[in-house]
């Protein structure tokens, strides 16, 4: 029997990144939501590995829903081409891109306090258990130091690729999975610029590089064996074709979902739902997932307050076309990863853009 004190909720949110963050600012008040987030300020809690680079896609996502962004979370410069490096086949080649340069942390703590106050939310704590129960789910939590119990009708995991709840209604699905390693450091090179690199040697996904505010990030999604060891021999390679790293001022790590075929996708049962990334919806050939999870979240929360009556098959069905177009992206994938392939379509030029030299 539970004690007296523990709190009864309607839902419960597991994680406030963009998935967890519009759900809860978009659930009606007639529910009682608690949200419990790893995230605490600025200079405090759980801050996600990203190039903080907002995609075609989310920008349209927030559109729809009618969010502007601020200019305090974009950082210096906004750049408008990515220069994509296959080391392999020792190619560089520049492509122009419509993302927005921003402050990632930022962003999700914007996000967040968009959050309406009829939702309680609960910051620099973690979720550390989940169990099934009659009356719906039994939360444990940690915040401050101390531990909570909590019971939910509906539970909702936004808690990204190393998903708790995912883990716990889904034990045996695995989805491929990759260690994501950044690093920052003071800027040094003479013109910033945004990069997409490819390098077999160390990982058959991507890695990455972009300036922000006089700060230089690299980072990649590298296979888990072996993964700092990579990433370093990632970064002797590129000092050789003149990037420029020094000494770090911070490093991050978590880990990475990256699906492989449209049935890794896992929507959830029995009144718990995943959304984001925590249910595989994210691109397998770029690894942006911004986009579905706020798309994601905006159904969820469509499915939630029409009080469906079979609300986890009316949110799978919903998300039938995020988990269709984040499949056909699986076509793209040769041309990206594969190394022939890539040097054929990197050697034609189409549509790349030749970068002036300015002489001095």
């Amino acid at each position: 029997m539970e004690k007296a004190t523990t709190k009864v909720y309607d839902i419960a949110i597991i994680g406030l990144g963009p998935s967890g963050a519009i759900l809860a600012r978009m659930l009606s008040k007639k529910y009682k939501i608690i949200a419990i987030d790893k995230k605490d300020s600025v200079e405090k809690g759980f801050q996600k590995p990203c190039g903080g680079l907002l995609s075609s896609d989310a920008q349209k996502a927030l559109a729809r829903l009618d969010i502007c962004l601020p200019k305090d979370v974009m950082v210096d410069p906004q750049i408008f081409s990515v220069k994509t490096i296959d080391l392999k086949n020792n190619i560089i080649r520049h492509y122009q891109r419509f993302y927005i340069n921003l402050d990632r942390h930022k962003f999700d703590l914007w996000l967040k306090s968009l959050i309406p106050n009829h939702v309680e939310v609960h910051s620099n704590s973690r979720c550390s258990a989940v169990e099934k129960i009659p009356e719906g789910y039994r939360i444990t939590f940690h915040e401050n130091g101390m531990e909570q119990v909590i019971i939910a009708k509906y539970l909702v995991g936004a808690d990204g690729a190393n998903s708790l709840v995912r883990h716990t209604l889904y034990p045996k699905r695995k989805i491929r999975t990759y260690m994501s390693i950044q690093e920052w450091f003071l800027e040094t090179h003479p013109n910033p610029f945004y990069s997409c690199i490819f390098d077999l040697e160390n990982t058959d996904c991507c890695s990455w590089s972009i300036s922000k505010d006089n700060q230089f990030i690299f980072g990649g999604a590298f296979p888990i064996d072996n993964s700092r060891k990579r990433f370093e021999n990632q970064k002797k390679k590129l000092e050789k074709i003149g990037f420029k790293f020094g000494k770090p001022i911070k490093t991050e790590a978590c880990m990475v979902l990256r699906p492989s075929s449209f049935y890794d996708f896992c929507c959830g049962k029995n009144n718990a739902f995943l959304i984001g990334e925590a249910a595989g919806f994210i691109s397998p050939s770029s690894l942006e997932g911004i986009s579905s999870a706020i798309n994601s979240a905006q159904i969820l929360s469509e499915v939630l307050n029409a009080n469906s009556k079979n609300a986890n098959r009316e949110y799978r069905l919903k998300t039938f076309n995020i988990r269709l177009k984040i499949s056909f992206k699986l076509l793209k994938c040769p041309f990206m990863y594969n190394s022939s392939l890539r040097k054929l379509v990197l050697k034609s030029r189409l549509k790349s853009i030749d970068i002036a030299v300015t002489k001095r």
